[in-house]
């Protein structure tokens, strides 16, 4: 099961992922957190450890992998069955490769998550960012960044059993 998460800043799209993750803790699953955040400055510590503490105080245990690049590298390491993996966010994944110094790193990890993800024994939730709906954007990375974001989005809900947007905290199904 590919289930891909999308949404605005603060559309309460990691809650929901969250939510959902819980139900399949309700009936045995282990629950895994790949977090794909960089502290790059103190806004972004805090946003983390805001993160960290609500995992810190959900009901369910959480075994937390940190991968800010190599994300279909650690899917498949920690792949097995029961278990559900919440991969958050997809976009600051994005964001990590479009800041890297090694432009080429990214389209050869993009490929190697499309590839994994149907090769999974876990069930996994993705979480991204709709960033579509707007303007296009000045500058030449912020473009590059609402391009390939929609381009990664389009390609794995293409892949995904089951696509949600959530919208001022509200679920809508795009695909079921």
């Amino acid at each position: 099961m590919i289930h891909l998460v999308l949404g605005g800043a603060r559309s309460g799209k990691s809650r929901f992922a969250e939510q959902r993750v819980a139900e399949y803790a309700a009936i045995g699953y282990s629950c895994v957190y790949v977090a794909t955040a960089t502290a790059l400055d103190s806004e972004m510590s805090q946003r983390i450890a805001k993160h960290q503490q609500d995992r810190v105080s959900s009901a369910h245990d959480w075994t937390l992998h940190e991968q800010a690049f190599d994300v279909a590298q650690t899917l498949v390491a920690i792949d097995k069955p029961q278990q559900v993996i919440l991969v958050d966010c997809l976009t600051l994944l994005l964001t990590n490769h479009l800041l890297d110094p090694n432009p080429g790193r990214w389209p050869k990890q993009k490929s190697l998550l499309l590839e994994c993800l149907t090769q999974l024994h876990s069930d996994v939730v993705l979480v991204s960012n709709e960033v579509g709906s707007g303007i296009v954007p000045m500058g030449e990375l912020n473009r590059q960044f609402v391009d390939e974001a929609g381009w990664l989005n389009q390609a794995i809900a293409s892949i995904a059993d089951q696509v949600t947007l959530v919208v001022a905290g509200l679920p809508l199904a795009l695909k079921q």
